[in-house]
């Protein structure tokens, strides 16, 4: 009797332990089992219009000495002054950045230097604005500079205004709710494709807010259009269930 209680008992710890194992070795298989994600992109995208525009007005005048150069300039900065008074531009915005002046006879050239024209003095003028348009018309009107005998300086920096969109901050909650949203409407359509559901994120990457023309322009800058396009991409990492 005594020994067949022991069998029993044997028997049990035996099945016990096979249970046991069985579990173990399952639960083995489902850690080694691979944790599936999707990475999907969602953009975002709004078109804006330039908020601040600064136009950069660079002229020159020359003279045989420095008192006659000076001048001129200075009939040049006052012809430059009327006129955009006379669109509407307060004094206050227009500045004088910087004034270059050049002795010619003092260059590598200096002996075809004709005398009338030995001093160059060049005049570095903004004008700065929020309104847009007006800095635009102005500078479509600057013929009349022209016919006050203004001479522009013909570098690239008088290549005409430029705009800029100072409100990103106002678009940037709203336009990364939507790239998140859009992210998430391709996860599903995937998980769809998968038979799988969309779990909750595991990584996210809200990308870099770029502020780019409307419309693509060869050899034309951004910041010469006043329209435009305000663009986001987020990158997130869901789990598939």
């Amino acid at each position: 009797m005594q020994s067949i209680s022991r069998i029993v008992a044997a028997l049990l710890v035996a099945l016990g332990l096979a249970a046991a194992g069985a579990l173990a070795g399952q639960a083995l298989i489902d850690s080694r089992q691979p944790i599936r994600t999707v990475t999907v992109k969602g953009l975002s995208e709004r078109n804006v219009t330039a908020d601040l525009a600064y136009w950069p007005i660079k002229f020159v005048a020359t003279g045989p000495t420095l008192e006659d150069a000076r001048a001129e300039l200075e009939r040049a900065d006052a012809s430059v002054r009327q006129f955009l008074a006379g669109l509407g531009f307060a004094e206050e915005a227009m500045s004088v950045q910087n004034i270059l002046v050049e002795d010619r006879l003092a260059g590598y050239n200096a002996s075809n230097t004709p005398d009338m024209a030995r001093f160059v003095l060049t005049e570095e003028f903004i004008v700065t604005s929020g309104d847009v348009p007006a800095i635009a018309q102005a500078s479509r009107d600057v013929g009349e500079l022209l016919r006050a005998g203004v001479v522009f300086s013909s570098d690239s920096y008088n290549a005409g205004p430029s705009y800029i969109f100072t409100a990103l901050n106002e678009h940037k909650a709203d336009m990364l709710a939507e790239a998140t949203q859009r992210a998430r409407e391709a996860a599903s359509q995937f998980a769809v494709e998968a038979d799988a559901e969309v779990g909750t994120i595991q990584t996210a990457n809200q990308g870099v807010f770029e502020i780019l023309a409307a419309v693509d322009i060869p050899d034309q800058r951004a910041e010469k259009q006043i329209e435009k396009k305000l663009r986001v991409v987020t990158t997130i990492t869901y789990f598939l269930e």
